[in-house]
């Protein structure tokens, strides 16, 4: 019978995330900073969830998507952030390997449903903009139930093809994680067996739910532009260019901050590099999506004012 080498070491039952510091004076700070910063994704994310549903004029599709971006932000941030602020504060770095996987499971998800979501909102502003007289036939309620539930649907099944590999994996090794939450290619280099086959199906499903919708969002916008330039007026095409300005921002941050993450060179760049370039998706860009979608959004403004404007109903008894 031939032994295979790991099968003689101890199996890993828990990890360790080594976070960013061991200095106490910094991890305050740094905890002090990002409660902050969570404190502001969850209540701006939840003001735009509530200023949707509340205010009448918002039920359209573009505020039904971004209801679905906000909700998805506060899934994301909640996954990682408190995890992260106990490692800091409490140094409590320990993690189980099925928490851990569950972690990333749903970290991958909530990232791939947002690449779908911007690329539903980017074809929502291409109706808009190219077809507007077309767009109330075109972009219906139905519909836009279904592009939604199919962009979350599709990512967390895709996710789960690399979440059923990667359990199978036999971790026997060292159980320090340098990072701050279970992300996929610290994981796999902990395992003490072939990881080809993993790390080739990773790949192919995250090219899926990434570079695919970058390239139709990249479509999307080519067409907006082409439209936009075709304006004979002036106000005509400022009008249309505000319409897309916020998404597009979101997406140009998105991107930006993957692309500056997953394809910087390892041997060119340290760790804790890495670790900057992985909190601008996981903290900065959540926090970034409402003031973004809010500073020059005149409906939303528009839907706070009216919130604010209203007296509580006991103050009217």
């Amino acid at each position: 019978m031939v032994i295979l080498p790991w099968e003689n070491q101890t199996t890993i039952v828990e990890f360790v995330l080594r976070g960013f510091s061991s200095n106490r004076q910094l991890n305050i700070f740094l905890f002090i900073t990002f409660f902050a910063f969570y404190v502001l994704i969850i209540s701006g994310n939840i003001l735009i969830v509530l200023l949707v549903l509340f205010s009448h004029h918002l039920h359209t599709p573009m505020y039904f998507f971004l209801v679905n971006l906000s909700f998805l932000e506060i899934c994301y941030t909640s996954n990682i952030v408190p995890k992260m602020l106990l490692i800091i504060i409490a140094e409590q770095k320990t993690i189980s390997v099925a928490g851990c996987l569950a972690q990333f499971y749903f970290f991958g998800s909530l990232a791939a449903t947002e690449c779908l979501l911007l690329t539903v909102m980017s074809y929502d502003r291409y109706l808009a903009i190219c077809q507007p007289l077309r767009y109330p036939i075109l972009m219906t309620g139905p519909l836009c139930v279904r592009l939604a539930a199919s962009s979350w649907l599709c990512s967390f099944l895709l996710t789960a093809i690399t979440m059923v590999l990667l359990s199978t994996l036999p971790f026997c090794g060292p159980n320090e994680i340098d990072h701050f939450f279970c992300d996929f290619t610290p994981l796999v280099h902990l395992s003490c067996t072939d990881t080809s086959l993993t790390e080739t199906i990773a790949f192919a499903t995250s090219s899926a739910v990434t570079l695919v919708p970058f390239l139709l969002i990249a479509a999307s916008y080519s067409w907006i532009l082409v439209a936009i330039l075709r304006i004979p007026s002036g106000t005509g095409r400022r009008k249309a260019c505000s319409t897309c300005s916020s998404h597009l921002t979101v997406v140009a941050v998105f991107y930006g901050t993957l692309i500056a993450t997953y394809l910087v060179p390892s041997a060119n760049s340290s760790q804790l590099l890495r670790k900057g370039f992985s909190l601008l998706y996981t903290i900065l860009t959540p926090m970034f999506n409402p003031i973004i979608y809010s500073l020059r959004n005149r409906d939303i403004h528009e839907a706070l004012k009216m919130c604010l404007s209203k007296k509580p109903a006991f103050l009217l008894s």
